[in-house]
């Protein structure tokens, strides 16, 4: 089972949804680093379940333990490894389907692949594996911060409602002022009340999510393979529930010709930039210096509570009930976590880049 990501700024993560604790360990942060823990706890508080009346009312308190690699709350460049315990599972909610598959769900695919699962929350397929992921990405933003790299994101869509504004018109500083995270109060409250009025339907729903990338360098990223917007298209869809990535213009810029579309080159007080930023500031894999921006898209939230028609391990028709605490829509928890794996992937390129300097250097002593 691949629990691993990145290169050098790398992490490990580990724990199931109803086991004793999930939890994450970083490799190739450099040393010397300040680690603010109520800034990795404030993130994670971010994600935690129970926020308000549109999120699941699983309570978890979500304590971040920092077990290694931090000494006097700096970064020592030995492994990071930060745990947090699950207090608040509730695994008989999940008995009535120990040998049904849930529609929609990893049941069927991880039964087939390991010919075991752990179905109390989906074990190691569920979201709460993103813990992890936010304890770890909270880091790569505090390394990043250090040189000026910002990171937003924020809901632009539920459903059929869809803030259309571009990035550049709205408050990112603003994005948390209320419970959907979404930096335009109007469109907010229009957002909320679809959420609550799904919820007492005991139905889900799904939406987006924009990331925007403020202060990159130009450089960041490789050739071929490892292109910086292949990896945050693989970091985006490795999120539970994530069905689609773009960046830049994405589809929409199908509908362009060539000379709409192109980014022109420009000298702007000694600084090469362009006039326009269809490219989201990303070309031939490569970071440009423009801002990056993306959008991500999630699906209705699986688990529903109403019955449900599905087979069981014996391939005999069955009926599942839905039961326990779920999301109603996963998007305003969902921030935190495109925060982090944007994170994680910019650090990791950041750290490839500054070794790659290194070789260039030493080919010329």
């Amino acid at each position: 089972m691949s629990s691993t990501f990145g290169k050098i700024f790398k992490i490990s993560t580990f724990g199931e949804s109803h086991g004793k604790a999930v939890g994450v360990v970083l490799e190739g942060c450099p040393a010397g680093l300040e680690i603010d823990e109520n800034y990795i706890q404030h993130e994670l508080d971010r994600r935690k379940p129970g926020q308000s009346k549109i999120t699941t009312q699983r309570k978890e308190e979500d304590k971040v333990h920092i077990l290694s690699g931090v000494f006097e709350n700096k970064t020592t460049g030995t492994p990071i490894a930060m745990v947090v315990y699950n207090e608040d599972q509730r695994s008989k909610d999940y008995s009535h389907i120990a040998d049904k598959f849930r529609p929609s769900h990893a049941d069927y695919t991880y039964h087939v692949k390991y010919g075991i699962r752990d179905y109390r929350g989906g074990g190691r397929s569920s979201a709460r594996e993103t813990v992890a992921r936010v304890a770890a990405g909270a880091i790569a933003k505090l390394l990043l911060s250090k040189f000026g790299i910002r990171i937003y994101s924020y809901v632009s869509q539920v459903g059929s409602i869809r803030l259309d504004k571009h990035y550049d018109e709205l408050d990112l500083n603003t994005i948390d002022d209320n419970i959907i995270r979404c930096p335009d109060a109007q469109t907010a409250e229009k957002m909320i009340a679809l959420i609550d009025e799904t919820r007492k339907n005991q139905d889900t729903i799904g939406g987006v999510i924009t990331g925007v990338v403020k202060g990159c360098p130009p450089g960041l990223g490789e050739p071929v393979f490892d292109k910086l917007h292949a990896e945050l298209g693989k970091a985006m869809l490795s999120i539970n529930a994530v069905k689609g990535f773009e960046y830049g213009s994405g589809f929409d810029g199908v509908k362009l010709n060539g000379s709409q579309h192109n980014d022109l080159f420009e000298n702007k007080d000694g600084r090469i930039t362009t006039k326009t930023n269809h490219s989201g500031g990303i070309q031939g894999g490569i970071s440009n210096g423009q801002d990056i921006y993306f959008r991500v898209a999630f699906k209705p939230v699986a688990t529903i509570m109403s019955d449900q028609e599905s087979v069981n391990e014996k391939g005999e028709k069955t009926i599942v009930s839905g039961k326990g605490r779920h999301d109603p829509c996963v998007l305003p928890r969902a921030v935190p976590i495109v925060d982090a794996m944007t994170a994680l992937v910019l650090a990791d390129f950041f750290l490839r880049n500054q070794l790659a300097s290194l070789h260039r250097l030493s080919k010329h002593e």
